[in-house]
């Protein structure tokens, strides 16, 4: 089947395969000047532990190279920055120019923008060469992804040989009763935020739908090792609502 006879899901729509990269690209514009303090807002300031944690696992030293794929606003790219220090590379890259921007200028407000290139990219179809950079993060973009198959192996491709994949994503509370609790607030209260204030409820449904349609710990665990990397494993963060998943290329 061509992808002009192939659906995917855009939440709990489905859409053409060719049309769901456009959507996101919409709905991220739509919500990139509100992004971070929507962070805060909806996790009461705990993604940043989240990154924190994630950024703990790179293994990253002084003068390696790095690249954040669906980087938005920079906070992974920040960190691996102070990681590699001034002789090391950092890229900051994602496909929605809007949310570059903010993270291109929150790097010079931190004295990194000379150190952190920032690029325009698709993670299903990254522009750099094979075996390029020791670490590759992705921090809640890869739901957003429409083939998750191909950006896993696009982001294996650009590894070293002994280079690691660390993905950070929302993904199946396993925590007993956490369920419900986070069902009522992920379809009442993140709405309700998106409307008040971003001023936009539909992108923020949106979120909530698309991270149920996001492979559930195992699957992507699976879906890691089909691609080739070893030594996959995950990390459950605030009882499963979010996964950190990380892998190495041999």
């Amino acid at each position: 089947m061509s992808d002009s006879e192939r659906n995917t899901d855009f939440g709990y729509q489905q859409v053409p395969w060719r049309e769901k990269a456009q959507r996101v690209r919409s709905v991220f514009a739509s919500v990139a000047g509100k992004y971070d303090v929507m962070n805060d807002l909806m996790s009461l300031g705990v993604h940043r532990l989240w990154k924190r944690f994630a950024l703990s696992l790179t293994g990253l030293a002084e003068g390696d190279a790095a690249l954040d794929v669906a980087g938005g606003t920079g906070d992974l790219s920040l960190g691996l920055a102070r990681q590699v220090g001034r002789s090391g590379r950092v890229v900051l890259s994602d496909v929605n120019a809007a949310m570059l921007t903010l993270g291109r200028d929150r790097l010079l407000d931190h004295g990194f923008a000379g150190s952190v290139d920032c690029v325009v990219a698709d993670a299903e179809r990254l522009p750099f060469p094979d075996d390029s950079f020791d670490c590759v993060t992705i921090g809640f973009g890869l739901r957003n992804v429409t083939d998750k198959a191909a950006a896993i192996a696009a982001m294996r491709r650009v590894l070293k040989p002994g280079g690691q994949l660390i993905v950070l994503e929302f993904s199946r509370p396993v925590a007993p009763g956490l369920k419900p609790v986070y069902d009522a607030y992920s379809f009442k209260v993140l709405p309700l935020l998106g409307r008040v204030v971003a001023q936009d409820e539909a992108s923020y449904r949106y979120l909530a739908e698309s991270i149920r349609m996001h492979p559930d710990q195992e699957t992507l665990l699976g879906m890691m090792r089909d691609a080739g990397f070893a030594e996959s494993s995950y990390h459950n963060l605030s009882g499963g609502i979010v996964a950190v998943h990380r892998g190495y290329k041999i």
